[in-house]
């Protein structure tokens, strides 16, 4: 029994592996090698400029073609050291290596492959917003471990059904762990004096209504018909089609917003537009989409494309790009119903209307 009678991360893990007798212990030691990672990215971040790692890494751009923060390279690089030295792993992908990252011959290799973003919403580091790390467990392909050879990016081209795992560590006025294994979705909060995970949020649900959207309104030129009416619908309030008044969010930390949402309901929407004909989306399938859809699933919301279940998307790259709406269950089947039935903009449109603060 833990001290302050709370479940720890480790008894958590435990008591989930028994229903598995035939389990190894290998996945737990993953998932607590993740969290090890996690509290030492928390204690930097804590820091802060104290710790002398804000600003940008000089000359480094990741292959997303965005400037490093001094963060991100640190974080990739606790991500990578601790978790490729025990033998769980198959190899990994993170947002800030190009290619697949594969286990040092000195290390043995395991079944599992892990992808992740190891600093979400790293822009807001300099102004002391809360910021994340997000990641994804998948099984290796069967060759990958029976022959111990070299991964590819196409062994991590799962869609994100196959998923094992997924959670997001958020680095905020507490740190807290937040996980699914398939049963569900649990948060953890750090004690900084025994350095551990207890559970403190079990059995996390989202609302399947909400009176919150999340938004960046910057690129309303540029939304699809269906983004613009559910967004001009909710904008209309109390005497519009909706018939309530709802409030707009905006964080820039995917983190943040994903847990914000589990915690009280909403929804969040980064479509696909036409800011950049190249691009169909902002956010990256495996490892920042994919989670977070599979948390938002199992926590009884959903997650979409607005055209298809994310969790169903076949990834065609390692660090492809889509568009993500996720949260209440009932906002986002309505955002996937305008999807198939769009209908047209109406001329009196309080967000698109000659008066509107965000008029192109």
């Amino acid at each position: 029994m833990p001290l302050d009678r709370r479940t720890t991360l480790t008894q958590f893990l435990i008591e989930q592996r028994r229903r598995y007798p035939s389990a190894s212990g290998d996945f737990n030691a993953l998932i607590l090698d993740v969290a090890l990672a996690c509290k030492a990215i928390a204690r930097s971040v804590a820091l802060g400029a104290l710790g002398g790692v804000l600003g940008a890494q000089a000359g480094s751009i990741n292959v997303q073609g965005e400037e490093q923060k001094k963060l991100d390279v640190l974080s990739n690089d606790l991500f990578v050291r601790a978790t490729e030295w025990g033998g769980h792993l198959a190899g990994m992908a993170s947002e800030e290596m190009d290619e697949p990252y594969n286990i040092p011959s000195m290390y043995p290799r395991g079944k599992y492959l892990l992808v992740f973003d190891p600093l979400d919403g790293s822009s807001n580091i300099d102004v002391n917003v809360s910021v994340g790390s997000i990641f994804s467990v998948l099984r290796a392909p069967q060759a990958v471990i029976d022959s111990g050879r070299d991964v590819t990016a196409q062994d991590f081209l799962q869609p994100g059904c196959q998923q094992l795992a997924a959670g997001y560590a958020l680095y905020g006025p507490s740190t807290m762990l937040v996980l699914t294994v398939g049963t569900g979705v649990h948060g953890f909060t750090l004690d900084p004096n025994l350095g551990e995970f207890f559970l403190s949020h079990p059995d996390i649900r989202v609302p399947e209504d909400t009176q919150e959207f999340a938004i960046n309104a910057s690129n309303s030129r540029f939304w699809e018909p269906p983004i613009r009416r559910y967004v001009d619908e909710c904008l209309a309030g109390k005497t519009g089609p909706r018939g309530k008044d709802f409030n707009m969010r905006w964080i820039a930390s995917m983190v943040a917003e994903a847990h914000r949402i589990l915690m009280r309901g909403g929804v969040f929407m980064y479509p696909r537009d036409t800011k950049d004909p190249t691009k169909p989306g902002r956010l990256r399938l495996l490892y920042e989409a994919n989670p977070v859809g599979f948390l938002m699933e199992q926590a009884g919301g959903r997650a979409s494309t607005g055209r298809e279940p994310i969790l169903q998307v076949q990834p065609t790259s390692l660090h492809q790009r889509i568009g993500l709406v996720f949260g209440s269950r009932n906002e986002v089947e309505r955002i996937e119903r305008y999807h198939r039935e769009p209908a047209p903009l109406k001329d009196d449109s309080p967000l698109f209307g000659e008066r509107t603060l965000f008029r192109d």
